[in-house]
C-alpha cells in the first residue's frame, strides 16, 4: 500500500529557549498588528520562528519582497549556525494544552503533495475543506520559493472514530524520548511532544494503513472517491506547497521526483473525533436590510431547496420583521452553507446592503433583529458530517465553521529542510 502519510527527517531547535522560539501562525490576528509588535520585543535577539515568518497583519504596511529576502537569509542563518538537531526518520506525537484546559492529541509528519488537489471537484486522497482564494497565495509562495526550511501550522484531519492512532500512541508515550515540555507564548497553552521512530513507528504504520484500506472507506463513503485526509487548517499553506512543488517538479528527473523534500509538506494529524475539536457555525448577518422583504425571498428560496441524502438540517431565519424556521432534507451541510450565502449574495445584489459573518449565537440574534438588519442562524456541523459533505459536495465555502480560537491554533516550532 501506497502511504501518503510517513515519517521525516525533522528540525528542532536546541540549547533555546522553547518559550520565545514557538509562535503562533502567520494568518492569525490579522487585524491587531500591536500583537505582533509584542512578539517582536519578546524574541529580539533570541532564535524564534517569529523571525522565519511574514505576519499577515503587516502585509499591506511591509515591502514583502524584502521581507522575503530576511526570512530566507536568517533561514540559513540557522541551519549553518548550529540552531537545529534532526529527528531522523521520525514522527512526533503532540499533546497541546488549550486555553480552556482541554487536550488535543496531534501527530507530526510528512504529506505527499501528488497525492493532493485543492480544486473545487478534486478526487484526491488529500483535500481541501474550504474553498481555497488564489489570491491569498502569492505572498506565501514568494516565501517558500526561496526558503530552505518549512515549519508547519498546518493541522489535517483523519476520520477515525474508534481513535485507532492517537489512542495507540497515548499509550506508548512513556516508553518515547520526550523531546519537549514547555508553555506557548501569549495565551497558547502547553506544549509536550516525544519522538516516535523504529518499531513504534512501524506500529503506528500500521493503524495508519487502516484508515486507508479500501473495504472501510466504500462502507464509510460508498463508491465516490474517498477523502482519507481533509484539511482542518492551514489550507492556504499546503496550497502553497503545492505550487512550489509544481514548479520545481519539471525540472526533476524521474527518479529525482520520487524523494524530492519538496514534494511533501509537514503537518500535524488531527483526529476529528478528538474531545478538544469543536467545530461552532459562523452565521450570516446583513445590514442596511429590509428585513421583510428578506424574509420573504430569501426563505422561499432557501425552503424550496432539497437533495437526495439522508441528512436533515435547521436553519433559522432572524429579522425585526419576524423570523422562519426551515428544515431542509437531503443536502449535506456543505450544501446547506453554500446555499445560505447564495440566498445572502443574491439578495445583495438585488437590494443592496452588506454582510458580515458572526461567530456566536447571541450576537447573531441581536444583529439580525436591529430594524435594517436580518441573520440567518446556521446549524452546528456535526463531527462525522464533514468527511461525507466533502465526498459528497466538494469543499465548503470559505467562512464555514470555525474551529476553536486564534490562541489554540497551532504554533510553529517544528521544520524541514525543503531544498
Amino acid at each position: 500500500m501506497k502511504r501518503i502519510f510517513k515519517r521525516a527527517d525533522i528540525l528542532l531547535p536546541q540549547n533555546c529557549d522553547m518559550t520565545k522560539w514557538s509562535v503562533v501562525a502567520c494568518d492569525q490576528f490579522s487585524s491587531q498588528p500591536e500583537y505582533w509588535a509584542a512578539l517582536e520585543s519578546e524574541t529580539a535577539g533570541v532564535p524564534s520562528t517569529l523571525h522565519l515568518m511574514f505576519p499577515e497583519a503587516y502585509l499591506e504596511t511591509r515591502d514583502q519582497f524584502a521581507e522575503a529576502e530576511k526570512i530566507n537569509a536568517e533561514m540559513r542563518r540557522y541551519l549553518d549556525g548550529g540552531v537545529f538537531r534532526t529527528l531522523h526518520d521520525s514522527y512526533v506525537y503532540l499533546e497541546r494544552t488549550l486555553h480552556s484546559g482541554v487536550v488535543r492529541r496531534g501527530l507530526l509528519g510528512v504529506l505527499d503533495l501528488d497525492e493532493y488537489d485543492y480544486a473545487k471537484d478534486s478526487v484526491s486522497p488529500i483535500r481541501a475543506t474550504e474553498g481555497t482564494i488564489e489570491s491569498r497565495l502569492p505572498p506565501r509562495v514568494r516565501v517558500r520559493s526561496g526558503a530552505a526550511l518549512e515549519m508547519p501550522h498546518i493541522m489535517v484531519f483523519i476520520d477515525d472514530p474508534a481513535d485507532g492512532v492517537m489512542s495507540l500512541l497515548d499509550k506508548a508515550k512513556s516508553g518515547l524520548p520526550q523531546l519537549y515540555d514547555f508553555d506557548l507564548l501569549a495565551g497558547g497553552g502547553h506544549l509536550k511532544g516525544w519522538q516516535v521512530s523504529g518499531a513504534a513507528a512501524d506500529r503506528l504504520d500500521t493503524a495508519l494503513d487502516a484508515l486507508a484500506d479500501p473495504a472501510m472507506l466504500r462502507a464509510r463513503y460508498g463508491d465516490a472517491a474517498p477523502v482519507i485526509y481533509a484539511m482542518g487548517d492551514g489550507n492556504h499553506s499546503l496550497a502553497t506547497a503545492k505550487k512550489c512543488w509544481e514548479a520545481i517538479k519539471p525540472t526533476l528527473s524521474d527518479a529525482e521526483r520520487e524523494t524530492h523534500p519538496a514534494r511533501f509538506s509537514l503537518v500535524e494529524l488531527v483526529n476529528i473525533h478528538d474531545p478538544a475539536i469543536t467545530f461552532e457555525p459562523i452565521h450570516k448577518v446583513l445590514f442596511e436590510t429590509q428585513p421583510a422583504a428578506f424574509l420573504a425571498e430569501a426563505g422561499d428560496a432557501l425552503a424550496a431547496l432539497s437533495g437526495d441524502g439522508d441528512g436533515c438540517h435547521r436553519l433559522r431565519l432572524v429579522t425585526a420583521a419576524g423570523e422562519r424556521e426551515l428544515t431542509l432534507q437531503g443536502l449535506t451541510i456543505g450544501q446547506i452553507i453554500a446555499a445560505a450565502e447564495e440566498a445572502c449574495q443574491a439578495y445583495l445584489a438585488r437590494h443592496g446592503g452588506r454582510i458580515d459573518y458572526i461567530h456566536n449565537d447571541d450576537t447573531a440574534l441581536e444583529m439580525g433583529r436591529r430594524p435594517d438588519g436580518a441573520a440567518i442562524l446556521l446549524p452546528r456541523m456535526e463531527k462525522g458530517e464533514l468527511f461525507p459533505s466533502i465526498v459528497r459536495s466538494g469543499p465548503f465555502p470559505k467562512k464555514s465553521f470555525s474551529i476553536g480560537h486564534a490562541q489554540d491554533k497551532r504554533y510553529y516550532l517544528e521544520c524541514r529542510a525543503i531544498r
